[in-house]
């Protein structure tokens, strides 16, 4: 894996055991800014169960052949927050942004998967 993978890898793996933190310590604030709407009831456990998840994987996703997991997870979030944005109705100021980040990072993943650099480890 060339360093600039590794970087990329890395770099993903931080954002989302950060995102992780964010939602174990403030998840109405993670979903005002990504959703435009505070969560409550339900949501704020399973957003610290989702938060935990996040955090395993940043962990788990250190550079090397976990690739291929930060890469099915960073296309499926793009996915299903483009859905939430354009059919859920959902829209926070960290939407668009968060899309347009995932689908960079998907991109850079499947680059380093499909040329090979990601499968050394």
């Amino acid at each position: 894996m060339t360093r600039a993978m590794t970087w990329v890898l890395a770099l993903a793996a931080a954002g989302e055991a950060a995102t992780g933190v964010a939602l174990l310590l403030a998840p109405s604030l993670v979903g005002q800014l990504l959703l435009g709407a505070q969560l409550t009831g339900i949501a704020v456990p399973v957003a610290h169960v989702a938060g935990i998840a996040l955090i395993a994987l940043g962990i788990a996703c250190r550079p090397g052949k976990a690739l291929i997991g930060m890469l099915t997870y960073s296309a499926a979030v793009t996915l299903y927050l483009a859905y939430v944005g354009l059919a859920g109705g959902f829209a926070g100021v960290l939407l668009w942004p968060a899309v347009a980040l995932h689908a960079i990072l998907t991109a850079l993943l499947a680059r380093a998967a499909t040329s090979g650099e990601g499968m050394k480890a």
